[in-house]
């Protein structure tokens, strides 16, 4: 009798799987034959928690995946540089210190810390880096600044955007760029009433803006279009007829940080009178880059580890985050800061561990570029790889709960839709599912998603 209890067991695991499968392809085949998804292509997988088939719908083929990319980015970057890596920045200065007199100038360096100066982690404030800074330039008794500021934004390459980002998302908050001296996040926020800009949150240099709002409704629906280095910005849509805050991605971020030191100078009482420049203005100018000193280190600020970073980069969907640590990949694994050689290394880093190099052609680290075609086979393989990894609890924390309460990554761009993540059933079974739409035209999409993925409850 005993005996027959395995066999029991698996006669019933296999019926139940069985049930859920056409449970999954009939709510699948719904979704497909509505008017929504008539011209549309989807992309599912299923599996259990130990990679035994469930279930699939052309779960092969390569789509867009929007913010679902970040699973990889993500597992990569904990894998390779460690739950503990941090980036770092510095403050130094050339020259000679005499009588309180900075005979030099001032440089801030960063290895790319998308962090610096964000709002979201304790201990890592604007106000914070502001405070670090301004006590070493007391401990090092300087009260006057001769030279000039210069941000050295040189540890990753001059591009600052992923090609085949779309136009109309680099200019606002979720399309910040990446540079190696990064400020606030590269976030700016607008403070409209009526329809006219009335405040910034920050400045920034030399950037004329050209204002083409409507007021009506309810919501923001209002767009950013400028782009990295530019001197213009212009913002149209409808905002609703009251005061609201629009946010956009920062034009120069190095020049905005340093604008913001020089009245943290001035609050301090330590004289300046130089320019504000930054390696990669230089650049622009044909001018002669200048570097911080290797030596003559005065600051040396360290940002929140990785795995804190990794929580918000997941949970709050950053693009920049996703970005930079595409250029950290490349410049650790190859020297190279750039990101071709991020993407690069990224597939590489998925292709040895079994996922068909078909299945994902990678086009950015976020999932910002609609040129991402990712399986939602390799989705799941992905997530069934980092499950077994020491790091997995970090990682698995960043996913938010969704609508339907299930924990999933989610990606969204127009027309498209993506999930991907672990899920429990009511019963106990462990499932790791990925399922990926785009083309979806008209209706809730998520609602929609929703009904095949509640049928894993």
């Amino acid at each position: 009798m005993k005996k027959l209890v395995p066999i029991f067991l698996l006669i019933s695991q296999f019926y139940l799987t069985q049930n859920v499968a056409q449970n999954l392809d009939a709510a699948t085949k719904k979704l497909l034959s509505s008017s929504s998804a008539y011209a549309a292509n989807l992309s599912m997988y299923v599996s259990d928690e130990d990679g035994n088939f469930v279930y699939e719908s052309n779960g092969n083929n390569g789509l867009s995946t929007a913010s679902t990319q970040k699973i990889f980015t993500a597992a990569a970057a904990l894998e390779t540089l460690g739950k503990d890596f941090q980036y770092v920045t510095t403050a130094n200065y050339s020259g000679t210190i005499s009588a309180g007199n900075l005979n030099g100038d001032l440089f801030i360096y960063s290895t790319g810390d998308p962090t610096l100066g964000s709002w979201r982690y304790s201990g890592y404030k604007p106000e914070d880096f502001k405070q670090k800074l301004i006590a070493a330039l007391k401990e090092n008794n300087i009260a006057k600044i001769s030279g000039d500021l210069i941000i050295d934004d040189s540890y990753f390459d001059f591009q600052t955007v992923p090609g085949g980002w779309p136009w109309n998302d680099m200019g606002n908050y979720y399309g910040a760029g990446v540079w190696s001296v990064n400020w606030r996040e590269n976030q700016f926020d607008i403070q409209m009433t009526g329809g006219s800009i009335k405040g910034f949150n920050v400045n920034l240099p030399k950037v004329k803006w050209v204002n083409d709002i409507k007021t009506g409704g309810n919501s923001d629906q209002s767009l950013i279009y400028t782009a990295p280095h530019s001197d213009v910005a212009y913002i149209n849509g409808v905002l609703p007829n009251k005061t609201i805050t629009v946010s956009g991605s920062t034009p120069n971020p190095p020049l905005t940080l340093g604008d913001e030191i020089t009245t943290w100078l001035k609050e301090a009482g330590i004289a300046f009178n130089g320019k504000i420049s930054s390696t990669s203005q230089q650049k622009i100018d044909g001018e002669k880059e200048n570097f911080a000193p290797k030596n003559n280190q005065i600051l040396e600020y360290k940002s929140p580890t990785l795995d804190k970073i990794i929580f918000w980069f997941m949970r709050k969907s950053i693009n920049m985050y996703g970005e930079t640590l595409i250029k950290t990949l490349g410049k650790e694994k190859k020297n190279r800061g750039s990101f071709e050689a991020g993407i690069s290394y990224l597939k590489d880093f998925w292709t040895k561990r079994g996922i068909n190099p078909a299945m994902i052609n990678f086009a950015d680290g976020s999932g910002l570029s609609p040129q991402n075609y990712v399986a939602a086979r390799a989705e799941v393989q992905s997530l069934l790889w980092s499950k077994k990894q020491p790091w997995f609890n970090e990682f698995y924390d960043g996913f938010p709960t969704q609508g339907n309460g299930m924990k999933l990554k989610s990606g969204t761009m127009k027309d498209t839709k993506s999930y991907a993540g672990y899920h429990t059933s009511k019963s106990g079974k462990k499932y790791v599912v990925a399922i990926i739409i785009n083309n979806y035209q008209g209706g809730n999409v998520s609602n929609a998603l929703y009904e095949v993925l509640n049928t894993l409850k």
